[in-house]
């Protein structure tokens, strides 16, 4: 089968996916979560002629020459209006929030004025609206503030709850089952026997698949045999993608897809042209009528990381109905990269967004065994296959790794 160039694999994933239904959370629990329906406004907001300062409520035309001294009768406060109609010659005590009484049009602040028992002086004039806030000023009933797609953030939540919300309804969050597979394989934190490794990947998954909006569900570490495999596939019935790593290539221990498509698994490719990361597939099956997404990814920690970065992610992003599901970016070399092979290449590097146009610096050691070089970068430059050698100042496209 002939390897897979990686935006036919991705675009094949993409179109596979369909966004997951909306569920109701509260106003506490909806930031960071991704916007399913519009935010219309029940309300006016404000909603009524309110004081934006400290002061006292009157007709504008009573102040028009100063002093002038009016007589006090009566208080709004926040919550507190002042039920009256006020005429000639009076004047209201206000305070900010306060809503601007019947028969008033300015407001002047305390600091203007002078008072004594029952009546104002007002020293300096203020003209009709002064410091007040008009009703719907900031946005009117009916008004589309927020749209589908959004990733909420706190001040998203803060417009909601003004608009009168108490709950807003979101993209139920997609549940990452995954599946670690090897019988080399030790949990971390557990002493290494002869020829034995920690199994850190699924740890390292759950970080990206958290990040990225999902829910993530550690299956545990399957043994290298059909059975084991398949007991562990079974518990992942009811999650919305089922992410393995390891096993995903054609030697006699990688039985994954084996077991996979024992298990009603419907494979759409395996091999893809990119490094690191070759030996990854993609397919479905529906357990219990529900759809699952199945993605197998390589057991090396780098290119497993890599690979979920370049398919995980979008695809999560997909299921959520969000309106940037992908965040990449352009950024100028700030080093040579030598000729690249069939393969599109993602190298690790840094980023500079410091200036513009952002700069990017691929590590010189892009060995796929290195965690640590992983752990440095916050970044992956894009080489395509079988690209020249590419000098500084050229523009390529980066993918940030902290999503």
């Amino acid at each position: 089968m002939a390897l897979l160039p990686v935006p036919v694999a991705l675009q094949h994933i993409l179109e596979s996916a369909t966004t997951l239904p909306p569920e109701r959370v509260g106003l506490l629990h909806a930031r960071s979560r991704t916007l399913a329906e519009p935010v219309t406004s029940k309300v006016d907001n404000p909603p009524f002629d309110a004081s934006a300062m400290d002061g006292y409520a009157l007709r504008a035309e009573d102040i028009a020459s100063v002093p002038a001294t009016l007589t006090v009768i009566g208080e709004s406060g926040a919550g507190r209006p002042f039920s009256g109609t006020l005429g000639q010659g009076e004047a209201v005590r206000i305070f900010t929030g306060g809503r601007l009484p019947d028969g008033a049009d300015a407001i002047v602040i305390q600091e203007n004025v002078t008072a004594l028992d029952q009546t104002v002086t007002v020293l300096e004039n203020a003209a009709r609206g002064a410091n007040i806030r008009t009703k719907g000023q900031d946005f009117v009933k009916g008004e589309r503030l927020v749209e589908p797609g959004r990733i909420l953030t706190a001040r998203d939540v803060l417009i909601s709850a003004s608009a009168g919300y108490g709950e807003l309804a979101v993209v139920r969050k997609p549940v990452v089952a995954i599946l670690s597979t090897g019988d080399e394989l030790v949990t971390p934190g557990l002493p290494l026997g002869e020829g034995q490794i920690s199994g850190s990947n699924a740890y390292g998954l759950s970080g990206v698949i958290e990040a990225a909006g999902a829910e993530a569900r550690f299956l545990g570490i399957a043994r290298d045999s059909l059975a084991s495999l398949q007991e562990f596939i079974a518990a992942s019935d009811g999650a919305d993608i089922l992410v393995t790593s390891g096993g995903a290539s054609v030697g006699d221990h990688d039985l994954v897809r084996p077991a996979l498509e024992s298990a009603g698994a419907k494979l759409d490719f395996y091999k893809i042209a990119m490094r690191p990361g070759k030996p990854l597939f993609f397919g479905t099956r529906t357990p219990d009528q529900k759809r699952q997404y199945c993605l197998g990814l390589p057991g090396n920690p780098v290119s497993a990381m890599i690979c979920a970065r370049v398919f995980l992610v979008p695809l999560i992003g997909r299921l959520l109905g969000r309106e940037t599901p992908f965040d990449e970016l352009e950024a100028v070399l700030s080093q040579s990269v030598p000729a690249n092979g069939p393969r599109e290449h993602y190298m690790r590097g840094l980023l500079d967004l410091s200036v513009t146009p952002p700069r990017v610096a691929p590590f010189k050691n892009q060995g796929s065994g290195l965690v640590k070089s992983l752990q440095r970068a916050d970044c992956l430059v894009v080489v395509p296959a079988d690209a020249p050698a590419l000098a500084a100042g050229t523009t390529v496209k980066v993918l940030r790794l902290d999503i």
